[in-house]
């Protein structure tokens, strides 16, 4: 397995129509909707923004959700960092090895990356790993792929 260094990092955010005017204004960023469904289904929404490798994340109101839990405990901030690997499964393996636990993944088809990511790559998979496995850090490793 290879690294291929930091895809994007991970904010929680309150107001997600705020966080995105800011860091659209601070940094030239465009924001994009994720995967609604996925998100939802988490209780929470998504804005990424692949130019400034920024992903926001901000509770839906009146769900129960990790990052409700987060912005509960510590505040607005960073909450995880994406690494991109060539080989996602073997990070997948070497994380199983040591112990750490994969709290959701992702693997979109693509057409699920052609609807939800507008069809920037070939390959998207992505594992969440236990930050109490990753010494505190939200650590997401995933095999991203450009067209």
């Amino acid at each position: 397995m290879k690294p291929l260094g930091v895809n994007r990092v991970t904010i929680a955010v309150k107001d997600l129509a705020k966080g995105k005017a800011l860091y659209s204004e601070l940094l030239g960023a465009t924001f994009h909707p994720a995967n609604e469904a996925d998100a939802a289904a988490m209780g929470i929404e998504v804005a990424m923004s692949w130019d400034a490798g920024i992903e926001l994340v901000a509770p839906l109101p009146g769900r129960d959700s990790y990052v409700r839990r987060i912005i509960e405990s510590r505040g607005e901030g960073l909450i995880g960092v994406v690494f991109a690997v060539d080989n996602v499964e073997e990070a997948r393996a070497a994380a199983e090895r040591r112990g750490i636990r994969i709290w959701h993944s992702l693997d979109y088809s693509q057409e699920q990356i052609d609807t939800h990511l507008q069809g920037r790559f070939k390959k998207y998979k992505e594992y969440m790993l236990d930050p109490s496995g990753t010494m505190g850090v939200g650590l997401v490793i995933g095999q991203i792929e450009p067209k």
